[in-house]
């Protein structure tokens, strides 16, 4: 099992990442297609090939080929949005605000996947990719289609604990030569 040979990599000052990894994934309460959806998504948008790999197979074990398409989708499309919408939102000239993106976004209104799913894994990797506005906006979708504030939490939990994992082991990594 990869999620297991990725948690022995994990070195013991990081001992609660460990813990962390197999409690958000190991015992998730979210239905299996938005628990690895989520990890997938988060997987892609960490950045990390090693993490990536371990976690991709049983991901892709566990999704049907549409949300593994669409899980892949949300972390492309808001690799683009989060910088996007991120950046307008940090610079002080309102003005940026007012003008059209003029960027493609297809398949947020079509991912192939239940919108709810694809909402909440765009949330997760806002989470990494730090962009309030993003965050903000799916979080409100999600919350009109009525999923609860438990299941957002633990999507951004899963993301933080994705991220402290790949940025520990591309540490460990790079230290190690």
């Amino acid at each position: 099992m990869a999620l297991a040979e990725l948690k022995s990599a994990i070195p013991d000052y990081a001992k609660d990442l460990r813990l962390n990894l197999g409690s958000v994934i190991g015992n998730s309460e979210l239905p299996q297609q938005q628990l690895w959806g989520t990890v997938l998504s988060c997987a892609i948008a960490a950045r990390s090939p090693r993490v990536l790999k371990e976690l991709e197979p049983e991901a892709k074990a566990n999704l049907s080929a549409e949300a593994y398409t669409a899980a892949k989708s949300a972390a492309a499309i808001m690799a683009m949005n989060n910088v996007f919408y991120r950046t307008r939102h940090l610079l002080s000239d309102p003005e940026y605000g007012t003008l059209r993106a003029g960027l493609r976004m297809n398949v947020i209104g079509n991912p192939g996947v239940e919108k709810a799913d694809f909402e909440l894994w765009s949330l997760a990797v806002s989470a990494i990719n730090g962009c309030g506005q993003c965050l903000d906006s799916h979080e409100q979708v999600l919350r009109k289609a009525g999923v609860d504030r438990e299941t957002v939490q633990e999507a951004f939990k899963i993301a933080s604990v994705i991220q402290a994992v790949a940025t520990t082991l591309d540490a460990e990594d790079t230290l190690a030569g």
